[in-house]
């Protein structure tokens, strides 16, 4: 008899509950269009544990305002966290955002992403700048060689030691260079 009073007792208070993340959700979103950014913020951090009592739609909003407020607030990489999960629950429950909000998350999110890959909107290998160790970069004229190749003649260790620096093996770090050498002063050195 006791567990049933229970029972009844959590249904009934089950829709109060929602009802009230709702009614911090809104009051949240009160507070975020006022410019209030701080007393936002401690709204959504309480509000945080309970999220998942919102409908998905709120679930949307609710991301979004967190992120949008972390936004405002500097608060980068829990912004870019919040509007990344409010993208994903918008795109799995369509509804939660407007349209007006969908274009700021995503100028939002292009902004944030610059942050964690740079700011190139392009990956391919024709605006590459990086040089691959053992290889010459583009337009490189001192020539880095390959590693373990050596210009100078003969095979015996430390022949390289015995030429002049200017026909030693080029290098632009320790990889560059055979094994028993270290690149010293852009050119490989017998240990």
């Amino acid at each position: 008899m006791r567990t049933a009073l229970v029972l009844l007792l959590a249904i009934a208070l089950c829709p109060v509950a929602c009802a009230t993340y709702r009614e911090d959700l809104n009051r949240g979103q009160r507070m975020y269009e006022e410019n209030q950014y701080e007393h936002a913020l401690a709204l959504w951090r309480d509000l945080e544990d309970d999220s998942d009592s919102l409908s998905f739609n709120d679930q949307a909003r609710y991301a979004y305002l967190r992120g949008m407020t972390d936004y405002r607030l500097g608060f980068r990489a829990d912004s870019r966290h919040w509007l990344a999960i409010a993208k994903a629950t918008e795109q799995a429950h369509v509804g939660g955002l407007s349209g007006e909000w969908k274009e700021r998350m995503e100028q939002s999110l292009t902004d944030l992403n610059k942050d964690v890959y740079g700011g190139t909107d392009r990956f391919d290998d024709s605006n590459s700048r990086a040089v691959e160790y053992g290889k010459a970069a583009p337009g490189d004229g001192d020539g880095a060689v390959d590693a373990g190749s050596s210009s100078g003649s003969g095979s015996g260790s430390g022949s390289e030691m015995r030429l002049p620096p200017s026909q030693r093996a080029r290098c632009r770090s320790n990889a560059d260079c055979k094994t028993g050498e270290i690149c010293d002063g852009k050119s490989c050195t017998t240990l």
